[in-house]
């Protein structure tokens, strides 16, 4: 066999920053060293007790059978009862397809709308997955970079300038991974007004860390009316719920989109577990409280994170308004050695504090920032002190 046998397609796509770094980090732990793994975007909290019992329900009761393609009747009503609960927004049954996680819902929505040389511009930085999606699925992502200054923020005059001819989607979350920042209403506004002005422009907004959001009520671009038709609102079960291995993703779309994606994914995975759609009813339907809570131990750490990280010499961050990352520029860095390690970029500077404090984190470049590196802070307070001691402690050695 030979690796020139596979696709030019796969020969196209990055691996994955963060589970390239999750896997050094695992090699580290099996050499005996005690690595405080602050790279994964996982929440560090149980599933919520009302959820599992859920599941466990559905297995006694038989729920063990093939699903429909885009979800279970109950579950997309319970994502319509979620969406005008939280978000004002009226949607029905038909504009829902439920997936195997927000990750392959965007799949799905890039794969339905992109031809060949089509044009996605992805408000940078940007969550790692993006890039590789829109060139899966043979279209061009273009980066559009917002700075810290701005809190990292494209905007709209931004925005109207990069539109060309070949334009077909606008992508990025709120709040972001991997900055924390959150689009306010009238951001918002001001992008859908620019993307009103283009006819088949279409608007796919992240929103799976909409429940940890520290700077108020979550607004979605959806609930502009005018411009609702042409927005795809993505979003998840992982981050709010702490549902991270049930893998479960929705999107609400216009019908036709739907429709699209009801049919690529019924040739690609099918419906999502049964289980885990049950469990998602629950989830959607219930009490709040548990994902309450986790938004506040998330904003206490962040505060914490924050402050520590402004006792470090050369770290600027910004203020991070919602999800459990911080992205600090590290550029002062550059430059800098240690015992004959050099640190040229993020990549290796996250390298030399996995090496040498045993932190692991992410370069900033697989998110199009390389200046930056992401630091989660879904992890225990104790463990984020202790990170960011050793971190300081490592960085103290560079001359």
């Amino acid at each position: 066999m030979s690796e020139n046998a596979l696709s030019n397609r796969l020969k196209s796509l990055s691996e994955s920053a963060t589970l390239a770094m999750a896997v050094k980090a695992r090699e580290l732990q099996a050499q005996g060293a005690n690595v405080i793994k602050l790279n994964l975007g996982e929440p560090d909290f149980q599933t919520p007790q009302h959820i599992k019992d859920a599941a466990k329900k559905a297995i006694d009761e038989g729920f063990t059978s093939y699903p429909p393609v885009a979800g279970f009747p109950d579950l997309k009503e319970a994502i319509v009862h979620k969406l005008k609960r939280d978000n004002g927004l009226d949607y029905e049954p038909a504009n829902i397809v439920a997936s195997t996680g927000a990750k392959q819902s965007i799949a799905n929505v890039l794969l339905s709308l992109l031809n060949k040389g089509d044009e996605v511009i992805i408000f940078t930085p940007y969550w790692v997955t993006y890039f590789e999606q829109v060139k899966l699925a043979e279209g061009i992502p273009v980066a559009l970079k917002g700075n810290i200054e701005n809190d990292f923020k494209v905007t709209a005059e931004q925005l109207r300038a990069a539109i060309t001819d070949k334009t077909k989607a606008i992508l990025f979350s709120s709040p972001c991974n991997p900055t924390g920042s959150v689009f306010t209403k009238e951001e918002l506004s001001g992008i859908a007004s620019v993307v009103s002005e283009y006819k088949d422009l279409y608007i796919i907004s992240d929103e799976i860390y909409e429940y940890i959001n520290f700077s108020g009520p979550h607004h979605s671009i959806a609930e502009i009316d005018y411009i609702k038709d042409r927005v795809i609102i993505v979003n998840g079960l992982s981050k709010g719920f702490a549902m991270t291995g049930w893998r479960l993703g929705y999107i609400a779309a216009p019908k036709w989109l739907a429709k699209a994606c009801d049919k690529i994914q019924g040739q690609v995975t099918s419906g999502t577990c049964t289980i885990s759609q049950k469990a998602g009813v629950a989830a959607l339907t219930g009490d709040l409280k548990a994902a309450t809570e986790m938004k506040m131990a998330y904003h206490r750490r962040r505060d914490l994170v924050k402050g520590l990280l402004d006792e470090i010499p050369g770290f600027k961050t910004n203020l991070p308004q919602g999800a459990f990352y911080i992205f600090p520029d590290i550029s002062y860095y550059f430059g800098k050695s240690y015992d004959g390690q050099a640190i040229n970029n993020a990549n290796d500077l996250a390298m030399f504090l996995l090496n040498e404090a045993h932190v692991s984190i992410v370069d900033g470049g697989a998110f199009g920032e390389p200046n930056c590196v992401r630091i989660s802070f879904a992890a225990s307070d104790e463990d984020l002190e202790e990170a960011i001691k050793r971190i300081k402690t490592a960085l103290e050695k560079l001359t």
